[in-house]
């Protein structure tokens, strides 16, 4: 394999490889300007009677569903050139909002979260459409979404690690963290460019990918509309629990006794990024795009199985905390990581339309993060005071019931649509 001025020359082998290992540390740079926020807990800081971190948190996410509704047409049209620039752009004005959060006092810089939210919003569209379209693309898009698994662990760390060593405060490590990650992140996204278009195989098997009108993104919502219903309340639970264990993990891990343990966060995401890799990634090998649909059904299933499981098994003090995390964390992104690499890009290829999968990801997205922040407001404006140990496992037990019911009333729906299109031609 060759880098030439433009793209990369080799065999698709290789081209998979190199392209898998690219996005995967550009979006884990990405990371970086994200979330170290999240490994301070702010003690006794509260804002008109509310947590100073809840509202942090709020704002941030309110800037990124904000994005994902918006991305919804920005993404779906998104032309395949000047995307680097749209990175470092991003990126950019994300960095400058920590600047801003550091320097405006509280509740002021609560704001500065909601700039920090939007545009790293857009970003995951933009990386995944360098390698949607393949036959590789469940192995690259499998590397890729396990990257913020992995991220948010070693971003956290790096984040406690800038505050233990360095006496940086709670509100100056994001901006830190930020300048730790600017090189690599310019270096990836260089890398990134080099990444060559699908072939002409590639097209063939999983049809070609192109920017998505609104009449385009409308048609194909209403040809689908049951089984894209079921698949975005099952997204918007994941994506719930996975920003509350994100979010909140240093509280929970304080409250289980874990106090001034950085590392923490990584030894329990880096062997979930590496399980989640290797099950998702091994659908490559699946050539037939409707097995691989099911398979990610199946996969889903057995991921509110598994969070619901050990979540019961820790109330019940049959499971030490360490595993509850890990497990509990397993199983979520069994659930969420699919959508975000393998799902919605079998589903087209299953039906055979043109058009792509960034349209699909943010309308999930969207309502995901509705989800999200809704859960954020109501334990705030409601006043509830279970720990968020006690809400997160009440939580996760009632809803990995009803996703495990969603998960299979998806699979017989489009079970049903693939017979009845064979059927008929």
């Amino acid at each position: 394999m060759s880098i030439k001025p433009n793209k990369i020359e080799g065999n698709s082998l290789q081209i998979n490889i190199y392209a898998a290992a690219t996005v995967f540390l550009a979006y884990t740079m990405i990371f970086g300007f994200r979330k170290s926020f999240t490994v301070a807990t702010f003690d006794g800081i509260t804002v008109a009677g509310y947590s100073y971190k809840t509202l942090l948190v709020i704002s941030q996410v309110l800037g990124y569903m904000l994005a994902k509704f918006y991305g919804v047409k920005y993404i779906a049209e998104l032309k395949r050139t000047g995307r680097g620039a749209i990175i470092m752009m991003l990126t950019g004005i994300a960095w400058f909002s920590w600047l801003g959060f550091a320097l405006v006092p509280v509740p002021y810089n609560i704001a500065f979260l909601f700039i920090n939210g939007f545009p790293l919003g857009m970003l995951w569209g933009v990386v995944f459409s360098y390698i949607e379209g393949r036959r590789g693309t469940d192995f690259i898009g499998a590397t890729l979404a396990v990257s913020f698994i992995f991220a948010s662990g070693f971003v956290r760390s790096a984040g406690g690690w800038l505050m233990l060593e360095f006496g940086i405060t709670e509100f100056w490590v994001p901006f830190f963290t930020g300048l730790l990650f600017a090189a690599p992140l310019l270096l990836f996204v260089y890398l990134m460019e080099k990444i060559p278009p699908p072939d002409a195989a590639d097209i063939t098997d999983r049809m070609e990918r192109i920017p998505m009108s609104k009449t385009q993104r409308r048609a194909f919502v209403r040809a689908f509309l049951p089984g894209i219903a079921a698949c975005i309340i099952i997204y918007t639970f994941a994506t719930i629990f996975r920003d509350i264990r994100d979010n909140f993990g240093a509280e929970m891990w304080k409250e289980m006794g874990f106090i001034n343990q950085p590392a923490i966060f990584s030894k329990t995401e880096i062997p979930i990024t590496l399980v989640v890799l290797v099950l998702i990634g091994s659908m490559v090998m699946i050539r037939n795009s409707y097995k691989a649909l099911i398979t990610a059904h199946v996969f889903i299933a057995i991921g509110f199985m598994l969070a619901g499981a050990s979540t019961l098994l820790f109330v019940n003090t049959y499971l030490p905390a360490i595993w509850w995390m890990t497990l509990v964390g397993l199983g979520l992104y069994m659930v969420y990581i699919p959508f975000n690499a393998v799902f919605f890009e079998r589903l087209i290829a299953t039906f055979k339309y043109a058009g792509n999968v960034g349209f699909l990801i943010y309308l999930a997205d969207s309502f995901g993060y509705v989800g999200s922040v809704g859960v954020l407001f109501c334990k705030e404006v409601f006043k509830i005071k279970l720990n968020w140990v006690t809400f997160f496992t009440s939580s996760v037990m009632l809803l990995s019931v009803i996703g495990l019911m969603l998960t299979v009333f998806s699979a017989f729906y489009f079970h049903n649509r693939y017979k009845k299109l064979h059927t008929a031609t």
